[in-house]
């Protein structure tokens, strides 16, 4: 027979006290007292005083008021614009990569992998800029511009996220439409992608977010001071010497949130929706 020492006794008798809850218990103590202490060290390490001059200055956030509803709103207008272009070209290109024509495919192949292996920005700089150059005839609103350039390039990868979706769909309600007599074309518009719709509209509204912040290529362009966007004002303010440091960034920044933090919550939610329904 085996016996114990005192010191293992103590030690096997702590251990059978901790149970499984009790030392996730420890584990969740130790991890938010650290977290705390990070928290602590980095406010001793900011300087205050600099922050509320050059980052929170309140003057240079009301000077800068007056100019955010106008770009707001073109920021909004350049988005939806440039959505709408690319949902119907990413939706043609995302039927032609399923479809049983091999040119096809291989166009939108070549469309997509192009627009998708190149920065947003050169291409907002070549439709701006260097189109002008090359065809007989110029853009003048900036509208068209930007929804151009933007809708063209968010259509690569809205194409992407579609042709997901339409090979999502099952193939017996494909092959029950079939069956009722529908065409090849009207069982695709009106039973597969109607569906596929459905299945990506989470990730369609995660490309609107990211659409919104590709808004901010655009102050790349000459504007008008009536087309300035939220990014725009931000730098003219910046470089006007007004004071306030980066505030006006900041500023632009939060109304950046107040557009793209709503569409997130919207997509989880569609998210978690369709979780439910599959489930």
């Amino acid at each position: 027979m085996t016996t114990q020492t005192p010191a293992a006794a103590r030690t096997g008798h702590v251990r059978a006290r901790l149970s499984p809850r009790r030392r996730r218990l420890v584990v969740r103590v130790v991890q938010y007292v650290v977290l705390l202490a990070a928290f602590v060290a980095v406010a001793l390490l900011i300087k205050w005083d600099s922050v509320a001059e050059n980052i929170f200055n309140i003057d240079a956030a009301r000077a800068l008021l007056p100019k955010i509803p106008r770009a707001f709103g073109n920021t909004l207008l350049y988005m939806v614009c440039s959505f709408a272009l690319s949902i119907v070209l990413g939706t043609l290109l995302a039927l032609m990569r399923v479809s049983e024509v091999r040119l096809y495919r291989i166009v939108s192949t070549i469309y997509v992998e192009f627009f998708r292996g190149i920065p947003a920005l050169l291409y907002v700089i070549a439709v701006g800029l260097a189109l002008p150059l090359v065809v007989n005839f110029s853009l003048t609103s900036t509208l068209l511009k930007v929804t151009i350039a933007l809708g063209m390039v968010s259509s690569a990868y809205v194409a992407e996220t579609m042709r997901a979706g339409l090979q999502a769909v099952p193939r017996g309600q494909i092959e029950a439409a079939r069956s009722l007599g529908m065409s090849t074309a009207r069982t695709t518009m009106t039973v597969v992608v109607p569906q596929a719709f459905r299945i990506v509209l989470p990730p369609l509204t995660n490309e609107v977010i990211l659409l919104t912040k590709d808004t901010a290529l655009i102050s790349s362009l000459g504007l008008m001071i009536p087309e300035f966007e939220l990014t725009k004002i931000g730098q003219n303010a910046l470089s006007s010497g007004a004071g306030g440091g980066l505030t006006p960034m900041f500023v632009v920044g939060a109304c950046y949130l107040v557009i793209t933090i709503p569409l997130g919550i919207f997509a989880r939610r569609l998210e978690a929706k369709g979780a439910r329904s599959r489930s």
